[in-house]
């Protein structure tokens, strides 16, 4: 039982992540930075329209963190989308970000626990 409400909790805590940058820095525009990334990667006539649509997939991507289906799959899939994230925008748009070249490692991080505590623990020996 104190396992499945730690899983839970770790689940909530991830989807937060992708719930909180989708929901309220980019579908609401609170966080005008992340629509100035979208535009000095993809072009500034459609970076509205664009990083709403990317919070979209933010946030569908917290709930289908918190529905728990594919747990090594979307753990995969969230590592795969962070780095190509991180990459592009380190490479593309440095002074833009929050903590400048320091966000890669950021994500470097995340993606360590995402791989630890979503595929590694699962693996049968």
């Amino acid at each position: 039982m104190y396992k499945l409400r730690i899983d839970f909790a770790v689940r909530l805590l991830v989807a937060s992540v992708w719930i909180i940058n989708g929901a309220w820095c980019k579908i609401s525009a609170q966080v005008p930075r992340h629509e100035a990334i979208v535009a000095r990667i993809l072009g500034n006539n459609y970076a509205h329209t664009l990083t709403q649509l990317i919070g979209i997939g933010e946030v569908a991507i917290g709930i289908w963190i918190v529905l728990n289906k594919y747990p090594k799959q979307t753990a995969l899939f969230q590592m795969l989308l962070i780095l190509t994230m991180n990459i592009l925008e380190t490479v593309l748009a440095p002074d833009l970000l929050l903590w400048g070249y320091g966000n890669i490692v950021f994500a470097f991080i995340f993606c360590i626990f995402l791989w630890y505590y979503f595929v590694h623990r699962f693996k049968k020996y």
